[in-house]
């Protein structure tokens, strides 16, 4: 397979619909640990772009779905390229927190 991405920009609001549609779907955040703790959302996960060799540890079964975003869609869009070449078999840019309407865990 390989990334998954919504016609146009990812929209992050019309991911996390998707991604709760799924079950067992993985939510990962690719920013850096500080901006995580800044606020993130709820349920997500977060491996920064920065220590994308953890992936494979840090997530076994490559067939879950996994669901990435960050700050404006860059390092998401990066982030789910080193997933699909790592050899997950589903993987989706949702885009960036930035554009998200709903409320941020800390």
């Amino acid at each position: 397979m390989g990334v998954f991405d919504f016609l146009g920009s990812p929209d992050i609001n019309e991911g996390l619909k998707q991604y709760q549609s799924e079950q067992r779907a993985i939510l990962l955040d690719a920013r850096e640990a500080d901006e995580y703790a800044g606020g993130h959302i709820k349920g997500s996960k977060n491996l920064p772009l920065s220590r994308f060799e953890k992936a494979e540890s840090m997530f076994t079964d490559k067939s879950l779905p996994i669901y990435v975003y960050c700050h404006s869609g860059g390092r998401s869009k990066r982030m789910a390229a080193g997933l699909v070449k790592l050899g997950y078999e589903k993987v989706v840019n949702i885009g960036g927190i930035m554009d998200y309407k709903g409320r941020l865990e800390r």
